[in-house]
């Protein structure tokens, strides 16, 4: 069977330095076929990616994962960024406009609030969304899978589980299993008798693209933003 590997980020997202070399290599000794790649709030890294892996056997699909104004939604099979803050409705519009497939990331997480879209813009969207994550692997606590899938079951939807890999230790842990490799033309009609491979959270994981947002601060020269991080850290321990 065909691995697929939904949901991964890479150094074109604000908290991942993964570069194209190292993603691609251990794709390679993980067996993974294909790269659904969903960095944040761009897509040009994708394409990028995209273009450069054109010998390799592993297939990339271009993807976003869009900020709403009421949280994240993610749009598979695109060409063009989608820009963030956006309602939930006109986001998913948006992908449509594209042919792309709309995908909603880890729908329970205590942990990340903040990106999770509320469940009433799930209710309210249900008959536009294609897939809807019953497991990320960056899920800290094993009953945010519980609540997403009955949050999947509730409104009888299509269910999908999410890598979330930032960093190379990630891949090859959250992936699906298909008779046919899929490809940016068939994830629809070939997500048929799937299996599901799964593992825990590497809470190390979450802590690693808390240095990697720094670095890439620091890089900017973006000081200010390193203040507030440390200020609102050492603030939130007092």
């Amino acid at each position: 069977m065909y691995k697929t590997e939904f949901h991964v980020h890479t150094r074109y997202s604000k908290d991942s330095i993964l570069s194209f070399w190292l993603l691609i290599l251990v794709s390679k000794l993980k067996k993974i076929d294909t790269l659904v790649i969903t960095d944040h709030n761009e897509i040009k890294g994708a394409l990028k990616y995209k273009e450069k892996n054109k010998k390799n056997n592993i297939e990339i699909i271009v993807g976003e994962e869009i900020f709403t104004s009421k949280g994240e939604i993610i749009g598979i099979n695109l060409n063009k960024k989608i820009e963030p803050d956006l309602s939930p409705e006109d986001t998913i519009k948006e992908i449509r406009k594209q042919g792309g497939i709309v995908y909603i990331p880890h729908p329970y997480d205590e942990k990340r609030y903040k990106t999770v879209l509320v469940e009433e813009e799930i209710f309210k969207n249900k008959n536009e969304i294609d897939f809807i994550e019953v497991h990320n692997g960056r899920n800290i606590k094993d009953y945010f899978d519980l609540k997403q899938n009955e949050i999947a079951d509730k409104y009888n939807l299509c269910k999908i589980i999410g890598s979330d890999a930032h960093t190379f230790f990630e891949l090859g842990r959250n992936y699906i299993l298909t008779e046919n490799k899929l490809t940016s033309n068939n994830i629809i009609d070939n997500y048929k008798n799937v299996k599901f491979v799964q593992k825990n959270c590497i809470n190390f994981a979450h802590k690693w693209t808390k240095v990697a947002r720094l670095i890439k601060l620091v890089g900017k020269g973006d000081f200010n933003a390193i203040y507030r991080i440390i200020f609102k850290k050492n603030s939130i321990r007092k």
